[in-house]
């Protein structure tokens, strides 16, 4: 697929065929398209949880189900954005109106998202990219967070993410990037035996698209381009 189209049709996609798995090919396609992000030193410092299997991909659910959960229809994280296949982005035509909500409430969008055969969570580690930092061709000896403008690691394993959830557009996928609640993240480490250097920045959920709901977020529109972007300075 040609890379505009990639953009073009690149959205969240929360609905999913539960009873079509993603084929194994295209599982390897998507996670070895993460290790292609850049990172900080080459530090690398990500790794990825790959879930395929029905026992698995439940018990990660059941990990979220804590005092955390969220209770509005939108992932807790990730951007909404249109382009989906049978939804061009069409910046000047006027915004639809949102799906009633559907039967279960105000999760229902979690129950839909569960549907999807492939999940993939994102984990950055810190401590990799300190140690790197402290080899003698970086310097940072004393291995100090303080050196860090930002959390690279994050920053690294998010562009990873990134690349796996276009590379699913790209196969002619659907793909959604969630964050996990704050306060279940214990729940999941504990339920996959993730390193404690390891953080979950989120997770993204693979699947063939079914009927999708559309976020009412998508009410905002697109900031106009003059908003965001200042050529030369910041002009006031």
């Amino acid at each position: 697929m040609d890379f505009d189209e990639v953009l073009r049709r690149r959205r969240m996609v929360r609905s999913y065929e539960p009873d079509r798995p993603v084929p194994a090919e295209l599982v390897d396609k998507i996670v070895a398209h993460a290790l292609r992000a850049p990172s900080a030193g080459f530090s690398q410092g990500w790794g990825f949880l790959v879930l395929t299997e029905p026992a698995d991909r439940a018990r990660y659910w059941a990990s979220l189900a804590g005092p955390d959960e969220p209770d509005e229809p939108d992932e807790p994280g990730g951007p909404d954005e249109p382009g989906g296949p049978d939804e061009p982005d069409e910046p000047d035509e006027p915004d639809e109106p949102d799906e009633p909500d559907e039967p279960g409430g105000p999760d229902a969008w979690l129950v839909r998202l569960s549907a999807a055969p492939l999940v993939i969570v994102a984990l950055s580690n810190k401590s990799v990219y300190l140690d790197r930092y402290a080899q003698p061709d970086k310097g940072w000896t004393d291995r100090d967070e303080a050196h860090w403008p930002v959390p690279y690691w994050d920053i690294d394993t998010g562009f990873a993410a990134l690349l796996m959830h276009l590379t699913a557009v790209n196969e002619g996928l659907g793909s959604c990037f969630v964050g996990l609640p704050v306060g279940t993240i214990p729940a999941f480490k504990a339920a996959f035996g993730i390193p404690e250097e390891y953080t979950p920045i989120g997770a993204l959920t693979v699947g063939y698209r079914a009927a999708d709901k559309r976020s009412p977020s998508l009410r905002r529109g697109h900031r106009p381009v003059h908003d965001v972007v200042h050529l030369g300075r910041w002009a006031g």
